[in-house]
């Protein structure tokens, strides 16, 4: 694995080292399916962002740069908001207020700011689309232990994501399990977070000794 693709995804993800984009990592993040739905709609939106201001940083004057990538970053959003909608209407309506609010996600606007804009096309479009993946990574896990531990399903409503044929996806692994609530509560995205973090902090530590 490159050193470019190892940071990105591993040694400075974005959800796990530098803690960005928490309120949709949290908040979205109680089934496999609406993390994953999530998950790329940021890896696009990053990707087609980062391209986009890659193209226009020749043009582009230095007291005007910021609110140009947001106006960049909305008008995507925008776009993918209404695309969403039209063919993944009931997936949108799970995700609701996080799908636009995908244009205040800070790892979007730092991406663009820090890379995209000083670097030429292809590298923008690779750092955006591995920046995004290694967010939707930690998300689609966050995603998946929730699920699991809150319902004891895997997969459930994935018909939401891939449509008819997504209903037989989904998977009981506990077919007379309750439930543990707090899981799928906010608390419970907190929690899992935390072991996520702890546990590459650990493997971390252990390489480097």
């Amino acid at each position: 694995m490159s050193e470019f693709v190892r940071q990105r995804l591993i040694d400075n993800n974005a959800a796990l080292v530098q803690l960005l984009g928490l309120c949709p990592l949290l908040a979205v993040s109680n089934s496999v399916v609406n993390a994953l739905g999530l998950g790329l709609a940021t890896t696009f939106t990053l990707t087609l962002t980062n391209g986009l201001v890659s193209l226009i940083r020749p043009l582009t004057r230095k007291e005007i740069r910021i609110s140009l990538f947001v106006l960049i970053i909305a008008g995507v959003v925008s776009a993918l908001e209404m695309v969403m909608n039209a063919y993944w209407h009931e997936l949108y309506l799970a995700l609701g207020i996080f799908i636009p609010l995908i244009v205040t996600n800070c790892i979007i606007m730092a991406r663009a700011e820090s890379f995209a804009s000083r670097h030429d096309l292809p590298r923008a479009l690779a750092d955006g689309f591995l920046t995004g993946l290694g967010f939707a990574a930690v998300l689609l896990v966050i995603g998946a232990i929730r699920e699991l531990v809150g319902k004891g399903t895997f997969f459930s409503q994935a018909d939401l994501l891939l449509g008819p044929w997504g209903k037989g996806l989904e998977w009981h692994l506990f077919p007379d399990y309750r439930g543990f609530l707090i899981a799928i509560l906010p608390p419970g995205a907190f929690f899992v977070l935390a072991m996520l973090v702890a546990i590459r902090n650990k493997l971390k530590s252990q390489q480097a000794s």
